[in-house]
């Protein structure tokens, strides 16, 4: 990389606040390739939100499909019978069978369907569903209740789950790994549109430190971390959140983690899930404010 490269020429102008980087014009574009059925794209979920938390006026990130369904023909996805019910197309496979990744992989894709920030939500939601709750993700039901706990438009996405546009889409992502030559997930590959580089690839699961300077070296600077919001904040962001999740973000030891979400939990402002030996905490709504005034 050229290490003379111009910094931003609004660098000085940016708010480091955690809800201002919406608003800012991001140079990196950082292209997420995952299998939704993969224990490592899972544990990778912290290190992005850390880094989205800490530097996210700089990247945007968009998810991509891959993994196992690489080794799919994309052809497959067209042989499809009609469905009785609502004559709309789906496939000839048993949705119970693991061995049909594909399913959870164009549910995600009807769901983006409904918007970048939709698809996301829904991402999220089938990864708790799979490795909190240790549900089926490849089961139609299961996913539509991931649509509903997402805030999804449940009606359109059943209409949209097996439907052409979201095969294209999937067929896309598959294109495009290709293209990346992009064999294990997760990978990460990250694009300067200020700079003329070629990307960065990163695959496989690395320490946090690892993807800042990546991101670091790829935007040729070092920029401050934004503050991090207060951790109720980030709770009523993502509703449901883990023990190890928390830790990461704020750098926190594990018992420092579970001493404070305890607090928490005594101010009945969040509440414990603990399903199959993991730890994870759901938001119950209010303010430390608020709940004190409950008990008076």
């Amino acid at each position: 990389m050229n290490g003379n490269q111009q910094e931003l020429s609004s660098s000085n102008q940016i708010d480091t606040s955690f809800n201002y980087m919406q608003y800012v014009q991001k140079p990196i574009e950082m292209y997420v390739f995952i299998d939704p059925l993969c224990s490592e794209c899972w544990a990778l979920e912290p290190y992005l939100k850390k880094l989205y938390v800490e530097y996210g006026r700089f990247f945007t990130i968009t998810h991509v499909i891959s993994g196992q369904l690489t080794a799919l023909n994309p052809n497959s996805l067209n042989k499809t019978k009609q469905s009785k019910q609502s004559g709309l197309s789906s496939f000839t496979l048993n949705h119970e069978n693991l061995d049909y990744p594909w399913v959870p992989a164009l549910a995600i894709k009807a769901a983006e369907l409904q918007g970048k920030k939709a698809g996301k939500q829904f991402i999220r939601k089938i990864q708790e569903t799979l490795f909190f709750n240790k549900q089926n993700i490849c089961n139609e039901d299961v996913l539509i209740q991931c649509a509903s706990d997402a805030a999804l438009d449940v009606e359109e996405f059943q209409k949209d789950l097996f439907c052409d546009t979201s095969k294209r889409a999937l067929q896309c992502d598959l294109k495009l790994a290709r293209e990346m030559e992009v064999d294990y997930t997760p990978t990460i590959v990250l694009f300067n549109h200020e700079v003329e580089d070629e990307g960065v690839k990163l695959s496989g699961l690395y320490p946090y430190d690892i993807y800042e300077f990546v991101l670091k070296e790829i935007l040729q600077r070092t920029p401050i971390p934004s503050v991090k919001p207060s951790l109720i904040t980030y709770l009523q962001l993502q509703q449901t959140v883990g023990t190890e999740e928390v830790s990461v973000i704020y750098d926190w030891s594990i018992d420092k983690t579970e001493k404070e979400l305890k607090k928490l939990q005594f101010q009945q402002i969040v509440e414990r899930v603990s399903e199959n030996n993991e730890s994870c905490w759901r938001y119950l709504g209010g303010t430390l404010e608020e709940k004190s005034k409950s008990f008076l």
